[in-house]
């Protein structure tokens, strides 16, 4: 009797954290704009796709609005959080909306102290 070995599927399901948070872009004429920013920033990695462009970080990521506004050519304060959510098409990781950026986190639990909450268990 011949007995056979499936393969291991590269599809396989893995629930370990990747330690990663980005988003998709449009790809119009400001995603490439916010692109180009975002991939000057260290721990970002950029992927034009034709449809839409791929954002990824290691860890946190700063979207900062004044850096987005200028390189487009506007005033300070033109690209803003509508601006940015406008042009995204999806993120993942936690997010956050403040007046100047918004900020990605891969872990829920670096964004606690921007969400308000504590990480200490409660006592029932």
């Amino acid at each position: 009797m011949t007995t056979f070995k499936t393969a291991e599927s590269p599809f396989k399901s893995d629930n370990t954290a990747s330690n990663q948070c980005g988003f998709t872009l449009m790809n119009n004429q400001v995603g490439a704009v916010v692109a180009q920013v975002m991939a000057t920033k260290p721990n970002v990695k950029v992927r034009s796709l034709p449809s839409m462009i791929r954002v990824d970080a290691i860890g946190r990521m700063d979207v900062i609005y004044d850096e987005i506004s200028e390189a487009l050519g506007e005033e300070p304060g033109y690209f803003d959080s509508a601006e940015f959510e406008e042009n995204m098409s999806t993120h993942y990781g936690r997010m956050i909306h403040e007046d100047d950026r918004t900020i990605m986190f891969a872990n829920p639990e670096d964004a606690a102290e921007y969400l308000g909450f504590d990480l200490i268990p409660s006592q029932q």
